[in-house]
């Protein structure tokens, strides 16, 4: 890549340090790091709503826009089920890896 694009071995080589501990988290942990697609998906369904409604009165009525926007996302109510499903993997990751600053179950 390096002849077709001459400035990526350099990028590549000065990234490199930061990216060595990333390789060191489990399969698990990497892909919530590297998705953020729904976090995108998210942020773009808030800006429309804001943007569709304008001004708002006071805080309190775009706070209610936001938590509207975020209750139309799953209108009936199983979405926690599938996010429990998609992210346990990852859940267990984090706990054995960050076991010295994860809650533990009493404080749940």
């Amino acid at each position: 890549w390096s002849k077709k694009y001459p400035a990526i071995r350099s990028l590549w080589l000065n990234a490199w340090e930061r990216f060595i501990p990333f390789l060191d988290y489990d399969v698990e942990i990497r892909k919530v790091i590297c998705s953020t697609n729904a976090i995108e998906s998210l942020n773009a369904r808030f800006r429309r709503s804001i943007r569709a409604r304008g001004d708002f009165p006071n805080e309190q009525a775009a706070l209610k826009c936001l938590y509207l926007t975020v209750r139309s996302l799953d209108p009936t109510g199983r979405g926690q089920v599938r996010w429990m499903t998609r992210w346990k993997p990852a859940l267990n990751a984090f706990a054995i890896t960050f076991a010295d600053r994860w809650p533990d179950g009493d404080n749940q």
